[in-house]
């Protein structure tokens, strides 16, 4: 892109019919340098070493590893797998060269059944849940910590809060982190999941301030929603979300960092991804960007978002 500073990345999220050289080529192609990749589609490559060398060898660099979390598990070996797997997902995001793990936290025992797990179902107790969260990132800590890889919590939207991540704003992801060290533990910016909390600029100002703002992450929020709530994301532009105001506030607190397109929209996830790769490009630099460059400038913030 134009700028040094928030380079537009893929999130391969945004182009699940690829598998990593595929996706690492198209990336390459539309000329972008980073990419974030999928644990999936590492285990696919024939591990991390080799997705590494795939990566590197088209010229990129990883901006984040999705995923690892899932902590809230309430029997002793389900917890025992949940961390091994992530000390495996922390050992891999080191390998591909990323020091970002986003961490999205697991929900309720109650609804793990929901996405192919085990647990009481008739266990809602949501603070508990959460609880069990914050333990498990301290026992990760000091592996995290050895291996130079922050664990960065994604509060998502709060309809995914009974099957996929107790936390929903990034007020309570910051708190959870507080007490562990920031070059540990962070957090993210997904405009989907965070746009409609009324604190979100006090927060993304917040995570700035701590230290803990490690990624930027964007799509838009469609309507209606989709019959499966995960694919209601859409390209930028074409939902409701104000990227201007949030894009400010995440320059203005400090970000340069890589900007992803993750999306989960059928539509967009099964049509040609050279078009995606290129309607990618074009939003971020109509919508994004500019306001992106004008905090890091220090426009004054109503005039860089335009509010």
């Amino acid at each position: 892109m134009s700028s040094s500073a928030f380079p537009l990345a893929l999130n391969t999220g945004t182009t699940p019919n690829l598998d990593l050289r595929e996706a690492v080529e198209v990336t390459a192609e539309a000329g972008l340098t980073h990419i974030g990749p999928w644990r999936h589609l590492l285990e696919g490559a024939g591990g991390a070493e080799t997705a590494a060398k795939i990566i590197a060898g088209a010229g990129l660099k990883a901006s984040t590893l999705c995923r690892g979390g899932f902590l809230t598990a309430t029997e002793p070996e389900a917890r025992a797998a949940a961390l091994e797997s992530n000390r495996a997902a922390i050992r891999e995001a080191a390998t591909i060269g990323t020091d970002s793990l986003i961490m999205v936290v697991g929900g309720l025992p109650a609804a793990a059944h929901v996405l192919g797990g085990e647990g009481d179902r008739g266990d809602k107790d949501i603070a508990a849940a959460r609880a069990r969260v914050g333990d498990g990132l301290a026992d990760l800590v000091p592996y995290a910590q050895e291996h130079g890889v922050r664990l960065v919590l994604e509060p998502l939207h709060p309809m995914y809060a009974a099957d996929r991540a107790v936390l929903s704003t990034l007020g309570q992801a910051l708190d959870m982190a507080a007490g562990l060290p920031a070059d540990a533990v962070a957090v993210v910016v997904d405009t989907f999941h965070v746009y409609w909390d009324p604190q979100v600029r006090e927060q993304i100002a917040r995570a700035g301030a701590e230290g803990r703002l490690a990624s930027y992450q964007v799509c838009d929020f469609n309507l209606p929603i989709a019959a499966d709530a995960l694919k209601s994301r859409g390209m930028m532009g074409d939902g409701y979300i104000d990227f201007a105001s949030l894009s400010t506030w995440t320059a203005q607190a400090g970000y340069t960092g890589p900007v992803e397109v993750e999306i989960f929209n059928q539509e967009v996830n099964d049509q040609d991804p050279r078009l995606t790769l290129a309607t990618m490009k074009e939003r971020y630099v109509q919508l994004v960007l500019p306001h992106l460059e004008s905090a890091r400038a220090g426009a004054p913030a109503e005039t860089a978002a335009g509010v």
